[in-house]
Parts: structure tokens; C-alpha cells; sequence
């Protein structure tokens, strides 16, 4: 029986980036044991996956000492292990797994891409970051950007050998799994709760957001836009799914204001229920500064409902403008501006756009398929072997 590593940074990541992919490759006859530090999604992970996990205390920031010790702890796990494949996801876990599992003598070691940090920062930090970038790239036998577009970047930029470089399928990390996302399934009386907690009225013309309420999911330009839409059309609301890490990424005092004082903006915190949203907004605003292949667009897409993105890798790969969705230069808050005007002045036009979106992720990013072509790379790899 092959034995698979699959590590994540965060419990969080496997819990929400990789749900049912570990226990489908179990399924299919891998050995798997997952890797991550300890956190309160742990259980959940557990109880759904039903394989062995090993809890290395890895950290999202940089810590030298507790990185040093980190290496050392999951060389000790993959001599111990003696894996077929270890599978990295996450740039933290990414970095050191593939260094430790070089250490190691592990003969497949795989890194998922699926967003770079580095590109909204500056300076020294980003200088270490993409220096990050290039190690992990170093110590892979195989680098899985999780979107075209990523690969692309990823090469014109030499971050990784372009040998190394492959899209699984037609990219994502996990697909979207239909049986939840499907609007035949939500329950009424869940349904009607959130209705409530966020005053539903039909008459009112319903913008969404869902992401974490910070600077680099382009909260600043999305509240300002969304006050001159909101003074022109009054039947406007924008409900935020999402909660604040201002300890990482805060938005401005500016955008923080809004979301307290403002009548027409609907803060309703972080939510495991995002599909219930989806059901009876008008459009899905996704603008991200960076992103690797968002979960979230996927989401939206199988809910049928519109959106309206910033024109990013990642995002790309999902919405064309004017077929599947409405693009908008990214920090771009007048253009942001625009395209919410036309959402609420063509809401025929958005629907259509929703309709072919929906085709397109049933064909390509239905959560079976995706873990389906990513099991079958594996049995390549041990082939090969």
C-alpha cells in the first residue's frame, strides 16, 4: 500500500482548503497520514478524514528557531514514515517539508502552489519570501501551481524550473463539492435564520463579500466603492461574511468606519454556512489583490450566483469578462465602482453570465473530478517509480 503525506501549515487548511481529499485517496488505497500544527479544527478533520494525523507545531510567520526545530521534527517523521509521497500545501509547510523530505531521501516530493504572498509585500520581507518561493522550488521533484495563470507567473518570474511546473486537470487545489453547493439542498429553516439575521427584504438589491476582512482582500476599495454606489442607488446593501485579522492585515481606519457606521453595510461576521448567503444575493464582489485558485468564485459559481472580480491570476482562470462574470482592474476602486453600477442596471445580463459559470464548474470543478485527476497523477508518479 503506497503511504501519502499530506501537509498543511494549519489544521484550517486541511479542514477548509482540502475537505474529503485525504479520506478519497484512503479510499482509493493510499496509506495517509496527514501533517499540520495542533488547532481547533483538529477534530473535525479527524472525525471526516478517518486517516492518522502527526501534529508538528508549524507557524504562519517567520520564526528561525521554532522553523530550525519544525525541519528537524519532520525529518524525524519522514525517516520514521519512509513515505511514498510527501505532499506539501500551504508556503510555511511547503518550505520545510520539502526540505526535510529531501533530507530525507523521499523520492516524490510535491508542493501545491496556490497563491504567492510575496506580491503584496515589500522590501526585506519580500526579498525572504520570494527567496521562500525559490527553496521550496529547489528541494520539489514536482511544483502543482493550482491555475494556469499561476504557472504562467510562476515562470515568467523563474521562481521554480519550468520542468517542474504542472496544472492538475484544469487547475484547483480541491474543486467545490455539488452535493453541498446546490441550491436544491439548502434547508428552508436555515435559510429563513440567516434571512433574518441580516433583515432580508426582496425588495433590496443584495451585494456579497466572503473573505477575511483585511487589506489584501481589497475590503478599502470595496467599501469605499460601495458608499457612491449606495448614495446613488439607496436599495443597495453589502453584507460582509467574514471576520477582521487586523493582527496580520488591517484595513484602513477609512474602510473600518464604514463597516461600523454605515446603514446599508451588513457585518455578519465569519460564517461555515457561506452557501446560504449565496442563495439569496444578487452578486458575489471577490476583490482580492492576490489568490491562487479561489474556493470562493468556485463557490458562487455552482450557487449561480454573479460575480464581480478583480482581474488577478487565480480569478482569471474562473470569470471571463462579460461570459462567466465582470472583471475589474485590481485596487481599482473607480473601476470597482463601475461594474457594480452595471450589475445593478443589467441584472439579465449578470444572470446569463451566472448560467454559463455554472456549466463550466459542473464540467471541470466538481470536487470528484478534481481529486480524480490528482489520484491519477499519483499512480503515474508510483508507475514511473
Amino acid at each position: 500500500m503506497p503511504k501519502l503525506l499530506r501537509i498543511t501549515t494549519a489544521p484550517i487548511s486541511l479542514n477548509v482548503l482540502l475537505p474529503g481529499q485525504m479520506k478519497y485517496m484512503r479510499e482509493q488505497g493510499f496509506d495517509v497520514l496527514m501533517v499540520s500544527s495542533d488547532g481547533p479544527e483538529l477534530a473535525n478533520v479527524l472525525e471526516r478524514e478517518g486517516c492518522r494525523h502527526h501534529i508538528i507545531p508549524m507557524t504562519r510567520k517567520m520564526s528561525p528557531f521554532t522553523d530550525l526545530r519544525c525541519l528537524w521534527l519532520l525529518y524525524q517523521l519522514f525517516r520514521k514514515e519512509k513515505p511514498d509521497i510527501v505532499h506539501s500545501h500551504t508556503p510555511k509547510a511547503g518550505l520545510l517539508a520539502m526540505l526535510a523530505a529531501k533530507m530525507a531521501g523521499v523520492k516524490f516530493r510535491l508542493h501545491t502552489i496556490a497563491g504567492l504572498r510575496y506580491v503584496t509585500t515589500k522590501g526585506m520581507s519580500r526579498r525572504i519570501l520570494i527567496a521562500m518561493e525559490k527553496l521550496t522550488g529547489m528541494a520539489a521533484t514536482h511544483v502543482w501551481p493550482n491555475s494556469g495563470s499561476m504557472k504562467a507567473f510562476i515562470e515568467t518570474n523563474r521562481l521554480v524550473t519550468p520542468r517542474k511546473l504542472e496544472v492538475i486537470g484544469w487547475g484547483s487545489s480541491n474543486g467545490v463539492n455539488l452535493a453541498r453547493y446546490n441550491p436544491a439542498v439548502l434547508k428552508q429553516e436555515k435559510l429563513n435564520e440567516i434571512k433574518g439575521q441580516v433583515k432580508y427584504d426582496p425588495s433590496l438589491f443584495y451585494f456579497l463579500s466572503v473573505g477575511r476582512l483585511v487589506h489584501d482582500k481589497g475590503m478599502d476599495e470595496l467599501l469605499l466603492a460601495f458608499a457612491r454606489v449606495n448614495a446613488l442607488h439607496p436599495h443597495t446593501r453589502l453584507i460582509l461574511v467574514g471576520a477582521f485579522e487586523d493582527e496580520v492585515d488591517p484595513v484602513s481606519d477609512k474602510a473600518r468606519e464604514l463597516i461600523k457606521t454605515h446603514p446599508a453595510v451588513i457585518a455578519a461576521g465569519w460564517s461555515n454556512a457561506v452557501e446560504y448567503y449565496m442563495q439569496f444575493s444578487n452578486v458575489l464582489v471577490h476583490p482580492s489583490h492576490r489568490e491562487g485558485f479561489p474556493n470562493v468564485l468556485m463557490q458562487a459559481g455552482a450557487m449561480s450566483c454573479p460575480i464581480i472580480c478583480s482581474s488577478i491570476d487565480g480569478n482569471i482562470d474562473i470569470v471571463r469578462h462579460r461570459e462567466t462574470g465582470l472583471l475589474f482592474e485590481v485596487k481599482n476602486e473607480e473601476a470597482l465602482f463601475g461594474q457594480m453600477q452595471i450589475a445593478i442596471n443589467e441584472p439579465a445580463a449578470l444572470k446569463g453570465m451566472a448560467d454559463q459559470l455554472l456549466l463550466q464548474i459542473q464540467t471541470h470543478y466538481d470536487q470528484r473530478v478534481v481529486q480524480s485527476f490528482l489520484h491519477e497523477r499519483y499512480l503515474q508518479l508510483q508507475a514511473a517509480r
